[in-house]
């Protein structure tokens, strides 16, 4: 028997991916001007913010990705090892 295709470590896996093209392409909740910070309007400091963010999602799913993969090579199946 194989080990399921989804896992709790893979949805988390594509919400880390799929957070930030939610956060950006819902631009109604950013398209404003206020709070300025530091003298950048919101609309601007926003984007920038979700970069950095997008990096660091991005690592996290990579790291969970491997962590994952090294987890069905190390148990093949859940069976004991039995094949079909």
């Amino acid at each position: 028997m194989k080990a399921p295709v989804v896992t709790p470590v893979r949805v988390v896996i594509a919400l880390c991916l799929v957070a930030p093209f939610v956060a950006l392409l819902w631009v109604g909740s950013y398209a404003k001007t206020d709070p300025v910070f530091a003298g950048i309007p919101f609309f601007y400091w926003y984007q920038m913010m979700w970069v950095l963010l997008s990096t660091a999602l991005t690592m996290v799913a990579f790291k969970l990705w491997q962590r994952d993969q090294r987890a069905r090579r190390s148990h093949p199946s859940q069976d004991g090892g039995a094949s079909a």
